[in-house]
């Protein structure tokens, strides 16, 4: 068995109702959840209580948040993506919380090489020579959903080889179970009487099943190769379409990988590369309205050819025709800096608007965020906090926004930090424009079969 060298990729996947156990199993994991949740309170609520008569109600809650962090990851992997989403609804949930939730990582140890061999014979049969020529049964990426290996085809040719976790899907549906049952639940108390909760559970839960459908990623991987296939040096693997199974993606191999690659790149370059990393965000979303919502350092690439490579398609989304031509129009008219029009567009995205009479002062106010934050450089635009005072001025004002735009933010949040990082001095704003005026005014539209769900 030939062994190579790392290479990285992660793991993701849109919407279906996951296959989950039956009652009894149900009834386990929900015993196990409530252990863990019990002793969680046993332990931290009177530490709470102490703490915030010694040192005060905002220290006392800091604790609390961080001990609720080491809950979540303590309940595994379904909990942590919830986490992790949940930290992008600043509309609904305490900045302090969202800071902490953000540190949320996938954390597991990867799957024994036994374990790997097996599942991938019951795909491929025995012995995997039949397919594989040579294949590394030691993961060179692992994550919570899936691992992945190098191997090289019977032809020759190099690819990656994600392999979902065995029994994962039935681990996550009796998660997802309990979180809508819980929801339920929780919106019945008064103190969540005005905040979403079935809905944003339903939309995060929904969120994480897609993670589990590796037909729809690979679907996703074609889909994003042919919308950035516009933006120069942009590559996307594309999936072997012969080879992929239900619980398995072969993609491309992409060689030269490397996370250190942009410490040794030069100012220019690493200019040119933040530019192309926005663009080609800018593309998918303002353009086709399909989100790529997961490109972290894991899944994003600078080679030192100067080409921007994206991995791992499945936690992508695609906006309804409404929302993407809500979003691009917000953009453009920051862009050039109608901050009037920017409060209009962010009232009608609302879900409960009203008359615009009924929202004077929130305009006023929203167009004041607008037309301070137009035109700043990325060293002084932030993102985060952009989108914490707007959810701030919904909650006062009595709005909710649309549980849709937690993507497209999300996508934006996680590749702000990576931009910022290749050039301080980025125009978040400029860079869009040249996007957004063709996603404005061209004939083109999000087709309407690619409806987000369907």
């Amino acid at each position: 068995m030939t062994h190579f060298p790392l290479f990285k990729t992660r793991e993701r996947a849109e919407p279906r109702r996951i296959a989950g156990p039956g009652p009894s199993a149900h009834l386990a994991r929900a015993a196990t959840v409530l252990a863990l949740v019990s002793m969680h309170c046993a332990a931290t609520v009177p530490v709470y209580l102490v703490r915030r008569v010694l040192s005060g109600r905002a220290a006392a809650r800091q604790h609390y948040w961080e001990r609720l962090l080491s809950l979540v990851q303590r309940l595994g992997p379904t909990f942590v993506k919830f986490g992790q989403i949940l930290s992008t609804r600043r509309d609904e949930l305490p900045a302090d919380l969202c800071n902490v939730l953000a540190r949320l990582q996938d954390d597991v140890d990867s799957l024994p090489p036994a374990v790997a061999q097996a599942e991938l014979s019951g795909c491929y049969g025995s012995p995997l020579s039949g397919t594989f020529s040579e294949i590394d049964l030691i993961p060179i990426a692992s994550g919570s959903v899936a691992s992945v290996y190098r191997a090289r085809t019977g032809s020759g040719k190099d690819v990656a080889v994600k392999l979902r976790r065995p029994r994962i899907d039935r681990v996550m549906a009796a998660d997802l179970a309990l979180a809508r049952a819980g929801a339920r639940l929780l919106a019945r108390l008064p103190v969540f009487r005005n905040v979403a909760v079935v809905e944003v559970m339903e939309n995060i839960g929904d969120a994480i099943a897609m993670q589990l459908d590796f037909a729809r990623e690979a679907d996703c991987l074609d889909r994003i190769a042919d919308i950035v296939s516009t933006v120069p040096r942009v590559w996307v693997p594309r999936p072997v379409r012969a080879l992929c199974r239900e619980n398995v993606v072969v993609m491309d191999y992409i060689p030269d990988l490397s996370r250190d690659a942009v410490e040794t790149l030069n100012a220019g370059l690493r200019r040119r590369l933040a530019e192309t990393t926005l663009t080609a965000t800018y593309t998918m979303l303002f353009i086709d309205g399909f989100v790529h919502c997961d490109m972290h350092p894991g899944n994003l690439y600078f080679r030192r050819s100067g080409q921007v490579v994206i991995l791992d398609a499945g936690f992508s989304v695609q906006l309804s025709q409404r929302m993407r031509s809500l979003f691009a129009e917000f953009f453009l008219e920051m862009a050039w800096g109608r901050s009037r029009r920017c409060a209009e567009i962010v009232l009608e995205s609302a879900t409960n608007r009203g008359s615009p009479s009924d929202h004077t002062s929130f305009l006023e106010e929203m167009a004041d965020l607008a037309r301070r934050n137009h035109n700043l450089p990325a060293s002084q635009f932030s993102l985060i906090a952009f989108a914490g005072e707007m959810f701030d001025l919904h909650r006062r004002h009595g709005l909710r926004a649309a549980p849709e735009l937690v993507f497209p933010l999300l996508a934006l949040l996680v590749i702000e930090g990576i931009v910022r990082k290749l050039d301080p001095d980025i125009d978040f704003q400029e860079t869009a424009k040249p996007v957004l005026t063709r996603a404005i005014f061209s004939e083109r539209a999000a087709p309407a079969s690619h409806q987000q769900g369907g």
